[in-house]
Parts: structure tokens; C-alpha cells; sequence
């Protein structure tokens, strides 16, 4: 074979089990040597040799393709799209004392509804990239009477904004009223005393 032939860089799971079990149908033939395998075949003598000590262990089956182990399956949109109906339905009707969502009631609703684990830390970033925002709520006092704070600009805002009277109309720009010299402040350099 030649040692110019362009080989991709990147290989499927797939095309990698073909390259393990051409090597391995090259092996048991036995005319070329591991060396010769590996450059046939596009790797490492030393990965040769360990798939040499598979196929003598584990057999054929031994060299096929696994599954490559990771995170567990996370949500697809419409699991999202159920998500966000369940917390529209609010927290009481998940089986929380209160109304309030965190992200460690969120995380358990997912793992009670989905059955994917999140830590509730790492929950922002997925709940942001699928629409949902970050919601405060607001600090009321628990004395405000909102019909009072809705009569009150028609009422006493009113009667604040009306114009002042003609006494206190010079005064009304926040200037400061005129001195004796006139001028409404003490000229620099001079004693104002």
C-alpha cells in the first residue's frame, strides 16, 4: 500500500471497528507482520499489538465498536415543552409547601417527571437556552393597600403639582435668593463679610 494515500482525521465509531477488524482478519492470516499491519491499516504498532492481545483473549467481538459511555440522556424539546407546562401549573401543584420554583425544585421535577438527573447548579444554562427566565418575586410590604396607591395620583398628586403660590415663586427654580450686592453670590477674591 502506498504511504501517500490521504486518510481522514477524524473516524466514525463505525469505520473505526472496520479498521480494528481488518487488522484482525490480516492477523489471523498470518503472512504480514504487525508492523506491516499497522501501516496497512493506518495506526500505531503498538495499537496492533494491544488489538492482537484482544483477539487472542476475546475473539472477534472483542474488537467491535462499544458504546461510548457519558452523561446520560438529557431532555428533547418536546420533554422542554412538557417541562414548561408543568411549571406554568405552579409549584403547589408539584408538591411543594410553596409556590416559589428554585432550581433544586426545577431539578426535581425533572428527575420525578423525565427521569434525568441535573444538579441544580448546572440547570441555568439549559433552562435559559430553551426560554425560560430567571423570575424574582417582587418585595411587598404586607400593609400596602394597592386601592390607596391607585386613588393617589388622582388624588394628592394633584393637589402637590399644582402651581406655588407667587411668594414662593422665585424661589421655585432651586436658585437662591439675591443677595444685597444683587448679584446672588459672593464675588471671588473679595471678603464677603
Amino acid at each position: 500500500m502506498e504511504d501517500n494515500v490521504w486518510r481522514p482525521t477524524h473516524l466514525t465509531s463505525e469505520q473505526m471497528e472496520e479498521r480494528r477488524l481488518v487488522a484482525a482478519t490480516l492477523l489471523r492470516q498470518g503472512r504480514l507482520s504487525q508492523a506491516d499491519i499497522a501501516r496497512h491499516v493506518g495506526v500505531s504498532r503498538a495499537s496492533v499489538c494491544r488489538w492482537a492481545a484482544t483477539l487472542a483473549q476475546e475473539g472477534p467481538r472483542g474488537l467491535e465498536a462499544r458504546p461510548i459511555p457519558g452523561p446520560s440522556p438529557r431532555l428533547d424539546e418536546k420533554a422542554w415543552a412538557r417541562l414548561g407546562r408543568l411549571l406554568d401549573r405552579g409549584a403547589v401543584a408539584a408538591g411543594f409547601a410553596t409556590e416559589r420554583w428554585t432550581l433544586g425544585r426545577i431539578a426535581a421535577v425533572i428527575e420525578r417527571e423525565f427521569g434525568v438527573h441535573y444538579h441544580p447548579r448546572y440547570l441555568e444554562r439549559p433552562l435559559k437556552a430553551h426560554g425560560f427566565s430567571v423570575q424574582r418575586p417582587a418585595t411587598r410590604a404586607r400593609e400596602r393597600d394597592e386601592l390607596v396607591i391607585a386613588v393617589w395620583p388622582k388624588r394628592d398628586w394633584v393637589a402637590l403639582k399644582k402651581r406655588p403660590s407667587a411668594s414662593t415663586a422665585r424661589f421655585f427654580s432651586g436658585t437662591r435668593p439675591a443677595t444685597a450686592s444683587g448679584s446672588g453670590r459672593a464675588r471671588p477674591g473679595r471678603d464677603a463679610g
